[in-house]
C-alpha cells in the first residue's frame, strides 16, 4: 500500500500557523490535500502534526473535513513519522510518500513520477531532491516502512530526526537511492512557504490560477512567471532549505560537546 505522510504544524518561526492561511477561500492545507489526492494509486493521507496546544486547529481542521490526523512528537520529526506509520499499520513493504506541509503547490504528477521511479528501480529511497532540479516546494521522498523503521532506529543527530531522511542519504553503504531529474535546472526557484514572501508569491499563483483549472501544474505555474517575471523577485533573496542548515550547527555543537566530554574523560 502507498501512503502519504504530510507534517505539519503551526509553530513556524518565520511565517506562525502559515500551513492555515486561506487563499482562494480555502487554508493553505486543504489545496495542498486536493492536489496529493489526484496522485493515482494513492491509499491513503494523514497529516501529522504535533501535541502542542496550538497545534488543536490543524486537527479541528482535518477532522471538519474528513482528512485523517496523527499527533506526535514537536521536535522529533523522525519519531513522529514512525509512530504516524505505525498508527497507519504499515507494513515492512508498504510505500511511505514524505511531504512537508510548506508545499501547497506539490505537483500530482511530480510526485507520481517519483513514485513510478521507486516502483521501478527497486530501491530503498526515491527522491527528486538528491540533488534538487525542480522548483523548492515540490519535493517528494519515496521509501518503504522497512527504511523508516530502521533510520528511526539509528538516527541520532539532531538534523536526522528533525529533518526525517539525513541519515538515508548520508548512508550509501546501507540505503539504494535514486532521483528524478527534471530536464531543466528549476531549482533556484522558490516556490515552498516559509516566509512572507512566499505567501505573498503563493497567493498571486493561486488567483490567477486555481479557478479555472484546480489541477493546475508545474508547467502552468512556469508560464504564468514568464508571463509576469517580476514575481520571481517577491522571494528569490531566501536560501534553499534553511531550516537544515541550522540543524547542521547544532548537529556540530553535540558532537563538539561529546568530544570535550570524551577529553576531560581522558585527562
Amino acid at each position: 500500500m502507498n501512503f502519504v505522510i504530510v507534517q505539519a504544524r503551526m509553530g513556524s518561526t518565520r511565517l506562525p500557523g502559515k500551513v492555515l492561511k486561506k487563499v482562494c477561500g480555502k487554508h493553505l492545507l486543504e489545496l495542498q490535500n486536493e492536489r496529493i489526492q489526484m496522485v493515482p494509486g494513492i491509499d491513503r493521507i494523514v497529516i501529522a502534526t504535533t501535541m502542542a496546544a496550538g497545534d488543536d486547529e490543524i486537527v479541528r481542521l482535518c477532522s471538519k473535513n474528513g482528512i485523517e490526523c496523527f499527533r506526535g512528537s514537536e521536535n522529533d520529526v523522525l519519531d513522529r513519522y514512525y509512530q504516524a506509520a505505525i498508527s497507519l499499520g504499515c507494513k515492512p513493504e508498504d510505500t511511505i510518500l514524505r511531504i512537508t506541509a510548506d508545499c501547497p503547490l506539490i505537483d500530482p504528477q511530480v510526485v507520481a513520477s517519483v513514485l513510478k521511479l521507486y516502483d521501478k528501480a527497486g530501491v530503498d529511497y526515491a527522491s527528486n531532491t538528491d540533488p534538487p532540479t525542480y522548483p523548492d516546494g515540490l519535493d517528494v521522498e519515496v521509501f518503504s516502512f522497512a527504511v523508516l523503521a530502521r533510520t528511526w532506529q539509528e538516527a541520532v543527530l539532531p538534523s536526522e530526526r528533525e529533518h526525517v531522511t539525513p541519515y538515508i542519504r548520508k548512508h550509501p553503504e546501507f540505503f539504494i537511492r535514486v532521483n528524478l531529474e527534471n530536464d531543466i535546472d528549476l531549482s533556484n526557484l522558490r516556490w515552498s512557504v516559509d516566509e512572507p514572501e512566499d505567501f505573498q508569491l503563493l497567493r498571486l499563483i493561486y488567483e490567477n490560477l486555481y479557478s479555472r483549472k484546480k489541477d493546475f501544474l508545474m508547467n502552468d505555474v512556469l508560464e504564468l512567471l514568464n508571463q509576469n517575471p517580476y514575481y520571481k523577485e517577491i522571494n528569490r533573496n531566501f536560501a534553499r532549505n534553511e531550516g537544515y542548515q541550522k540543524s547542521l550547527l547544532e548537529d556540530a555543537r553535540l558532537i563538539n560537546t561529546i568530544k570535550a566530554v570524551d577529553n576531560n574523560g581522558k585527562s
